[in-house]
Formats: C-alpha cells, sequence, structure tokens
C-alpha cells in the first residue's frame, strides 16, 4: 500500500493517492509512516523536475497532492505521540516574491523529519522574520525564492537579522529556482540548500546530527 502511495503521488494520479491515504490511516497505518512516503514521493518528484522529465505544472500538481494528503494525515497526529522535534526553523519567501511551492515542500519535508517549523508565508519583509526570530528563538532561518530581485531582499534580510544583533544566534539557508552558491555568499547566508533534501540535511547537521 505504501508503494502505491509513492507512486500515485509520483505520477500525479490525485485521487487514487488520496484514496489510497484514506484507506491506510482506516487499516491503522502510523500516520507518520504515512507522511514517510509522501516525502519519498516528492523527493522523485523533485529528481524528475531536476533532470527536466517534469516541469512546473508538475511542481505545482504535486504541492496541490501533497496539501491534501497533509491535511487528511493531520487530525491522526493529534492521536500519537508527541513529535520529539529536533530543533526550530523560521522559514518564509522573502520580500517582493510571491513564489511558495519550493517553501512549502522544504516546510513539509523539515516537518516530517522532525523540525518545528514557523512558515511565514510570501513578500516577507525583513522585519518580519526578525520578529519571529526573536519570538521563537530557532536555530535555522531559511530563506526562500524564486525571482532575481529576491537576491537583494536576501541580503537586505540577513543584514536586519545582523543588526537586531541575532546572526550570531542563527545559521541562515537559502533555497530557489535561481539561487546558487555565488548568491549565498552575496546574500550573507550559512549555506545554498539546492533541493529539500539538502534543507533537511542541513538542518539536521546544525543542530549536531539529531
Amino acid at each position: 500500500m505504501a508503494v502505491k502511495l509513492v507512486d500515485a503521488m509520483a505520477n500525479m494520479r490525485e485521487e487514487e493517492a488520496l484514496s489510497i491515504a484514506r484507506e491506510m490511516l482506516e487499516e491503522g497505518e502510523d500516520p507518520l509512516k504515512i507522511l514517510g512516503q509522501c516525502r519519498e514521493a516528492m523527493t522523485v518528484v523533485g529528481e524528475r523536475f531536476g533532470n527536466g522529465e517534469y516541469f512546473l505544472p508538475e511542481l505545482i500538481m504535486a504541492g496541490a497532492i501533497l496539501t491534501e494528503v497533509t491535511e487528511i494525515v493531520k487530525p491522526k497526529l493529534t492521536e500519537v505521540a508527541e513529535i520529539k522535534r529536533l530543533g526550530k526553523v523560521v522559514i518564509g519567501t522573502v520580500e517582493g516574491d510571491i513564489h511558495d511551492i519550493g517553501k512549502d515542500i522544504v516546510t513539509f519535508m523539515l516537518d516530517v523529519s522532525g523540525f518545528e517549523v514557523h512558515d511565514l508565508g510570501i513578500d516577507v519583509p525583513p522585519e518580519k522574520f526578525v520578529e519571529k526570530i526573536v519570538e521563537v528563538e530557532p536555530e535555522i532561518v531559511g530563506l526562500s525564492g524564486f525571482l532575481t530581485l529576491a537576491f537583494d531582499s536576501m541580503r537586505q534580510t540577513v543584514e536586519a537579522i545582523e543588526a537586531a544583533g541575532l546572526r550570531d544566534k542563527v545559521k541562515i539557508m537559502i533555497g530557489g529556482g535561481q539561487m546558487d552558491e555565488g548568491i549565498r555568499e552575496y546574500a550573507g547566508a550559512d549555506a545554498y540548500g539546492e533541493d529539500a533534501m539538502k534543507a533537511v540535511s542541513l538542518a539536521k547537521e546544525w543542530v549536531g546530527g539529531k
């Protein structure tokens, strides 16, 4: 059944994926395991996107299916033991950019990997990041962006965090369609996460590989 869920999600069979997820829950499957299968499916989607087999429409569709399956599973999560959180992450799409598909996938992956994620949404000004960092005291901040205008917004956000005296308290990663190591250096971030799995790997490394 789990293999069928991964296959249905990775191949954009929306109704089949939702039906399988509901059936798995009805049969008493651990909701965390179902979310793990979702993570596996999104990894497949990401790989296909990376090698040119899938394009933006497929990425959007996969994100929509992921959201629907997550909504089905979430109520059951409250019935299982509290997940021991590895750490806290504040994430958002920087000011001027409204793309959120990649960010949403990273947010989901971090969540099911054991992190407490605070998603600020899209078009987030630097001061909002600063406010949230002060409020929740995360170990990690994720800056997402797709457009070239996000380069300056990322840099300004890092500068705002530094000006607030918080830079040495957090690790900052960037990610998004046109991001790379050069933009990471320009923005003053600690790392560039080329995909959701890399973001999770970095986050775990930063909190001590727990």
